[in-house]
């Protein structure tokens, strides 16, 4: 069989598969297009392929969670499937393609990303892989999910299968793994590969677990072993860019009642080599919102000091705080709090440098009257990549314990990343001095009656050349728990300290 007639095969069986079989597939659309604008930290105008669109279903969905700003060819290699597509009433944004081959009338073409599902063909899979590659520009990406054959229920399958067709056996393709996999997108030429377990929400799953499972999904698809056995593997890599290649950047600042309003307060701890791509993506992406930024060193050991310093001669917006000892994220919050005049108060660590594009979420809650807006790393529309599986469960213990004993369901309060309004930053009082004070910047707005959202973001491990944090679950994880403790007993057995807002900030805190 050519390749043609295998891409052809693969597109109306995941058709058919979602038309009679998929009864989550609603939600899964929905969590995968998510899933894409993370990773590829989407930004409008970016063009995507779709690669064996079906019906559009997944197409329309990729186009809809950045508001339809980025331009989409939807090839499908069925002309049952093109003809659908003609006659749907499409978003401007995407456009239909027919492909008799690969890369047929797409052979002059390149995009920014590409993007498929259940695509890749069994046999001759590298040259699909090679086709892709020429398809993509220098720094684009691809994402391509895929059956998972460690999964359980796709072994029984296959196991009934060859015992129902004893005597006249159908033709079994044969199934890649994932180090083969890995050797061939790195002789092809791809980087920054992942090849990664993923979902464990699918049929024969009944529909009653729909909840459980969203909530054990993400547990699952982290925790060691047990991750092998999803239902699919995602498959990520990157077409490398010329050296000196950079990602263009484009202007997400789009609330006029945001601009020039917000300080951004960024602790930090021998960053040396992160402040300054940090800084520029900040003036690249939100220049109009940025009212300054304040830099607190936090008694760094290396450079960080002299290269905040130096920024701040170039741009007045940039602002150095130098803390003396002792050291402490909860005193550099503080003091970075002390030091922020911006109506809206944006805290942030110096490793978020590469999710800037997804602050969008965080402006666009507080343009609609959130008082606080967090970023949250555990929703179901968040990615994960190689976040420690100890840190999952010791963060989902304490949210566990936090809807129980205040009744607030929010699931992710610890992560610094949060957009407040100078009100709030006013009313904190922060008394840990380490990473546990990002548990009291989630709290404490939130039982002092402040109208507290989540936006979903991506968490992504530091790489080599960006340094290594300093948190340490063993000896700042009890303390997250004195935080909770703590609130809790003088919330409800009257130490008020947080039941009413502050009149005064206490002394070096805002």
């Amino acid at each position: 069989m050519d390749r043609l007639n295998l891409l052809k095969e693969s597109e109306q069986a995941r058709c058919h598969y979602w038309d009679k079989k998929d009864y989550f597939l609603e939600l899964r659309l929905k969590w995968r297009a998510q899933m894409a604008r993370h990773l590829f930290h989407l930004l409008p105008g970016e063009s995507i392929l779709d690669l064996g669109c079906g019906k559009g279903q997944w197409t329309q969905a990729l186009s809809a969670v950045n508001h339809h700003t980025n331009p989409i060819c939807a090839a499908t290699f069925d002309p049952e499937c093109y003809q659908n597509l003609k006659h749907q009433s499409l978003p401007e944004n995407i456009e239909p393609v027919l492909l008799e081959s690969l890369p047929d009338s797409l052979k002059d073409r390149q995009f920014d990303y590409i993007v498929g599902w259940h695509m890749l063909p069994r046999e001759n899979y590298g040259q699909f892989l090679l086709a892709v590659k020429k398809l993509l520009k220098p720094g684009g990406q691809f994402l391509l999910f895929e059956p998972n054959p460690w999964n359980p229920y796709h072994i029984i399958r296959k196991a009934l299968t060859r015992l129902l067709f004893f005597f006249n056996k159908p033709k079994q393709h044969p199934t890649f793994n994932r180090i083969e996999m890995t050797t061939i997108l790195s002789e092809i030429g791809f980087t920054g590969i992942n090849i990664l377990p993923y979902d464990f929400l699918f049929p024969p799953i009944p529909k009653f677990m729909l909840w459980p499972m969203q909530n054990l999904s993400l547990i699952f698809e982290n925790m060691p072993y047990v991750r092998n056995f999803a239902g699919e593997l995602y498959l990520w890599g990157k077409n490398p860019p010329p050296e000196g290649w950079e990602k263009p950047k484009v202007n997400l600042a789009r609330h006029t009642s945001l601009r020039k309003r917000v300080s951004v307060v960024v602790p930090c701890h021998n960053e040396e080599t992160n402040i300054l791509p940090l800084v520029q993506n900040l003036k690249a992406y939100y220049d109009d919102y940025l009212h300054e930024i304040v830099l607190v060193d936090d008694n760094s050991r290396d450079r960080t000091a002299e290269v905040a310093a130096h920024l701040g001669r170039e741009d007045s917006r940039v602002k150095l705080v130098r803390r003396s000892m002792p050291n402490g994220v909860g005193r550099a919050l503080c003091d970075g709090l002390a030091a922020a005049s911006g109506d809206y108060i944006l805290l942030m660590d110096c490793d978020f440098q590469h999710i800037l594009p997804e602050l969008t979420g965080l402006f666009e809650a507080a343009d609609q009257g959130a008082d606080v807006a967090i970023g949250s790393r555990f929703s179901r529309d968040s990615i994960l990549l190689n976040y420690p599986f100890t840190k999952i469960l010791a963060n989902r213990i304490f949210h566990i314990l936090a809807r129980i004993l205040f009744r607030k369901y929010l699931r992710d309060l610890t992560n610094n990343l949060k957009l407040m309004k100078r009100e709030v930053a006013r009313n904190l009082h922060l008394e840990s001095d380490d990473f546990a004070a990002n548990a009291e910047t989630g709290l404490q707005p939130l039982l002092l009656g402040y109208k507290v959202v989540e936006v979903p973001i991506s968490w992504i491990n530091r790489s080599v050349d960006m340094g290594f944090s300093s948190f340490n679950l063993g000896h700042t994880g009890p303390n997250y728990m004195k935080v909770l403790f703590r609130l809790f007993f003088r919330q409800f057995f009257g130490k008020n300290v947080v039941l009413q807002p502050a009149k005064q900030p206490k002394s070096g805190i805002l």
